[in-house]
């Protein structure tokens, strides 16, 4: 907090008085955002060497998020259940999620349910 503070003190100011302004305390284009800032991230990165940056736009980082939220702990990610990352992605509706990013979720038919099932039986 005491970070975003100094910086609201010294960034340049702006009819709109916005905490992320630019030069000239306006609102940044988000092309400019993205050429300015996004694709030399990447670069810094080290996800292209030179060129057309690996992902094109802001949007790409809310589509990073959602299949980490939805990754297994295993591979890096939270494992969250589907309503969940509903509501961190500030769906309408639980279909909506399911249709853009179900195909994220871990498989349940992997055999493994079933291979535990056998061996209660064979005992």
């Amino acid at each position: 907090m005491n970070t975003l503070q100094e910086w609201k003190l010294a960034c340049p100011k702006g009819e709109r008085d916005l905490a992320f302004p630019n030069t000239r305390g306006g609102l940044d284009h988000q092309s400019s955002v993205t050429m300015r800032a996004f694709h030399p991230a990447q670069v810094r990165a080290g996800l292209v060497t030179e060129g057309r940056a690996k992902y094109g736009g802001l949007h790409s980082l809310r589509h990073f998020y959602a299949s980490w939220c939805i990754n297994r702990k295993a591979d890096g990610g939270l494992e969250l259940p589907l309503k969940v990352v509903q509501a961190r992605l500030g769906h309408a509706s639980i279909q909506m999620t399911a249709d853009r990013y179900g195909h994220l979720f871990p498989s349940t038919d992997d055999g493994a349910e079933l291979a535990a099932a056998e061996k209660v039986f064979l005992v």
